[in-house]
């Protein structure tokens, strides 16, 4: 799934995730995440707003981690399923954002793995 990162100008200040992911792969009754971050392996939690109004997940080591990548604020993530309740977040492919204007929510298979799936919001 395609993810973005949020900044007020000067920090990364958290990742978006959408409502149609957060609805999609996360179920409501789960508290917190693990997130793979390169070498690092980082549990964040998930408030009860995060299935309303509010897909976003803040977490300090998160946007530490952003900045360090030098990603600027709403800059684009791919965020793949790992296990349950587990994602790997990395960078997305060049020119994967352009595509989610155009391309709707899917999910394609191939060569017997689940593809990533690339969600407009």
């Amino acid at each position: 799934m395609l993810v973005k990162s949020q900044g007020n100008g000067h920090r990364i200040t958290g990742l978006y995730v959408g409502v149609n992911n957060a609805r999609r792969y996360f179920p409501r009754n789960v508290a917190a995440i693990d997130l793979h971050l390169d070498h690092l392996r980082i549990q964040c939690g998930l408030t009860p707003h995060f299935w309303k109004d509010q897909p976003e997940i803040h977490d300090r080591r998160l946007c530490a981690w952003m900045e360090s990548k030098r990603l600027q604020g709403n800059g684009f993530l791919a965020m793949t399923p790992a296990g349950e309740n587990s994602f790997i977040l990395g960078p997305a492919r060049p020119n994967e954002h352009s595509r989610t204007k155009k391309t709707p929510a899917s999910t394609s298979v191939g060569s017997g793995t689940l593809a990533n799936t690339i969600v407009s919001n």
